[in-house]
């Protein structure tokens, strides 16, 4: 009998007959290769991220793998949040749908989530979830909290929660879960800067450590290795785009 991985992400997918409903399931549990550093192909699963804040020509991509009922993502929430405005167009983050099967509310979380940036609202949903997140867990029936926060972003409520139990939004929490199992990801939050996963106490010194890291990388590839940078004068606390 094969080994399922324990902890990893559950998603919803409809069943053939109609009406009958929608199964959970595990993905299958992949080793992790490498010395702690993650490549992604260009054919992986969900390689084109839905849900990414900040600048395309950004220097630094902070990409998360994370679950709406986890304590320690919420915390992480904030931590991010400051980083983003501590480098502006300098950091871009990217967010994937992690929701364990030890939190019986994250599933649905994410498709509350996905269901709202189909109506263009996201990152507006994502942070209302982490904000009241020690309201909505604890909940026998989270439906009625995420109807009331899709209300206050001035959604289509009826479409929301349509939208919440259909295929495309489950196939959207399934992508981003497979993906993260193809690149090692058991627990979250876990976290990929430029490709490289950080595997330290993710304290806003360590991210700051690690961003800036990143940066001084990025800098020679982005003016050539042959020349310095532009001659152009650049006013402090300036951006080059």
């Amino acid at each position: 009998m094969k080994r399922y991985l324990p902890f990893v992400i559950i998603a919803a997918v409809a069943v053939l007959a109609a009406g009958a409903g929608a199964m959970l399931y595990r993905v299958k549990e992949r080793a992790i290769t490498g010395g702690g550093v993650t490549r992604p192909s260009t054919n992986e699963t969900g390689a084109e991220p839905l849900h990414v804040r900040g600048q395309p020509g950004a220097p630094v991509t902070l990409e998360e793998f994370g679950d709406f009922q986890c304590p320690s993502c919420a915390t992480e929430a904030e931590v991010i949040s400051k980083l983003e405005q501590d480098y502006g167009p300098r950091l871009r983050v990217v967010w994937r749908n992690f929701p364990l099967a030890m939190h019986a509310h994250a599933l649905e979380a994410a498709l509350a989530a996905e269901a709202a940036g189909l109506q263009g609202h996201f990152w507006e949903m994502h942070d209302l979830l982490y904000k009241n997140q020690a309201v909505w867990s604890t909940a026998s029936d989270v439906r009625p909290f995420f109807n009331m926060y899709a209300r206050s972003l001035r959604l289509d409520v009826e479409r929301f929660a349509k939208d919440s139990t259909s295929d495309e939004v489950k196939a959207r929490v399934v992508s981003d879960g497979e993906r993260g199992v193809s690149r090692g990801v058991k627990n979250t939050p876990t976290l990929f800067i430029n490709d490289r996963e950080v595997r330290t106490a993710f304290s806003p010194e360590r991210l700051h450590q690690a961003i800036e890291a990143a940066l001084a990388e990025a800098t020679p590839k982005a003016f050539g290795a042959d020349r310095g940078p532009p001659s152009a004068k650049v006013q402090p606390g300036g951006e080059r785009k």
